[in-house]
């Protein structure tokens, strides 16, 4: 007999981003970036560094890139649109990063709207992502 998974769909865990290790051996993002461009931390760190410096339209267009390219992994990764996506499996910063960034970055704009819905879907991917990662 098969039982139905009470608890909803397992976690997601995506493989890793070959971008990291590019990232943290010191290489510009702009230039990860180029050559990865399906990397969701790539633009995610483009996109903060963008909001550090007060460009909120570029941090806006940089998260929203990375968020649009960490869905299409997470869904060929069997996500079906809602679930976990654990902030402590490493692989999977990359879309959360990119996602706070842009709810940062809708806040700045004043896009309330937005800003609770990205917030929503953050705690729902990790009730315990870190506060500082909630827009």
């Amino acid at each position: 007999m098969t039982h139905a998974n009470l608890l909803g769909p397992p976690p997601i865990h995506l493989p890793v981003d070959p971008a990291a290790a590019r990232l943290d051996g010191g290489e510009s993002a702009e230039s990860v970036v180029r050559d990865l461009p399906t990397s969701s931390l790539a633009w995610a760190v483009l996109a903060e560094a963008a909001l550090d410096r007060g460009d909120d339209v570029a941090g806006y267009a940089f998260a929203r890139t990375g968020y649009h390219r960490a869905l299409d992994q997470l869904r060929r990764n069997g996500w079906k649109g809602a679930g976990p996506v654990p902030w402590s499996h490493e692989p999977n910063r990359g879309f959360l990063r990119a996602l706070s960034a842009l709810g940062q970055a809708a806040a700045l704009f004043e896009e309330t709207d937005e800003v609770e819905r990205i917030r929503a879907f953050l705690l729902d991917a990790d009730p315990d992502i870190p506060a500082d990662r909630l827009p």
